[in-house]
């Protein structure tokens, strides 16, 4: 057998391939079963095959990678000449894409968030599953309130035999206030934090109440804080975000077992500029949110003396409902792109 020869016919068949096909014949032709290499291989002897075996071998290895190269190089001439040959015409217009679009409540939480960091405060966040000690007790919520009852919290229930502390019974939180009573308990005065998150409610869904909602909470401690402080601070955030001057509260004693003095805030009705209409019952006020002073017992739970501080806390959903016109609160969850495409 002479393997030089066999080489020669090789290279001269590979030299005139011009197609992905021309390689697939000569592959097949010397490397198949019962074709030239192959065959030759199965035809040596014991003695033959110590001599000639490997340089078959080699010549075997040297075809296939003749071939893969040639096969790469066929590939790259026929996108070249398809590129050539293809005409671009730059002034079509492309393809409609569809964009997402930000969720209004994402949008407000953003836009809340830019403006407390603005006004000093730090952005924090909080578990949302929640032991009763900081979600109830350590904000002066006594045992009998009407929020530790079933019909009003989410309870989460533990298969536990033993009588659990109020630090170790769970609830879904119902506030993000329990971020407060954490960070107090981790932190030195001066505190100036906004909480933003969501919170849990066990009640019946309408066009202004959800069982999930997102909220927004505020807490500054300091020596001397007062409640000229607090209503400066909400007075700016409520302008900054309806992004209008005239913007003015108003406050009314309200009970909050964490506050003391406790406060509903209302603002003026950015609708009818305090002239009347249906958003605001025809009065000129809308009730915003709740605030106050907070409460002694809840700085003696967190282990802080001798400061003063003041909380409030608004529904995201509600402000984003307020700013964009929206009536029913249930839009924000109904996935209905027709109303988010809108933001």
């Amino acid at each position: 057998m002479n393997i030089e020869n066999l080489k020669k016919q090789i290279i001269e068949k590979l030299s005139k391939a011009t197609s992905l096909k021309d390689l697939e014949i000569i592959g097949k032709e010397y490397l198949e079963e019962k074709r030239n290499i192959s065959s030759s291989m199965k035809e040596l002897g014991a003695k033959e095959k110590k001599e000639l075996g490997v340089r078959l071998n080699e010549l075997a290895k040297f075809l296939e990678e003749e071939i893969t190269q040639k096969t790469k190089k066929i590939k790259l001439l026929e996108i070249k000449e398809k590129e050539e040959n293809e005409f671009l015409d730059i002034t079509l217009k492309g393809d409609n894409v569809k964009r997402g679009h930000i969720h209004p409540l994402s949008l407000a939480k953003k836009e809340l968030e830019d403006i407390f960091t603005f006004l000093g405060f730090s952005i924090e966040e909080g578990p949302e599953v929640e032991d009763e000690w900081h979600n109830f007790d350590a904000l002066n919520f006594p045992l009998n309130h009407p929020a530790r009852e079933m019909q009003d919290t989410f309870f989460i229930k533990q298969n536990n035999r033993k009588e659990l502390s109020q630090k170790e019974k769970l609830v879904l939180r119902t506030h993000t206030s329990n971020v407060q009573t954490r960070y107090m308990e981790n932190h030195k005065p001066p505190i100036k934090i906004a909480v933003p998150g969501r919170v849990f409610r066990s009640e019946a869904t309408d066009a202004r109440h959800e069982v999930c909602f997102y909220q927004i909470e505020g807490l500054y401690v300091d020596k001397d804080v007062s409640v000229a402080n607090l209503k400066a601070v909400l007075l700016r955030f409520l302008q900054e975000y309806f992004k209008d001057e005239n913007v003015k509260i108003r406050l009314r004693p309200s009970f909050f077992p964490f506050v003391e003095p406790g406060f509903e805030v209302d603002m003026s009705c950015t609708v009818c500029n305090q002239k009347g209409c249906p958003v605001c019952s025809y009065e000129g006020w809308i009730e915003i949110l709740g605030a106050g002073m907070v409460h002694q017992n809840v700085f003696k739970n967190c282990g802080l003396k001798d400061v003063t501080g003041f909380a409030f806390g608004v529904s995201v959903d509600r402000l984003a409902m307020m700013k964009y016109k929206i009536d029913n609160i249930r839009w924000f969850h109904s996935g209905d792109l027709r109303f988010l495409k809108q933001f």
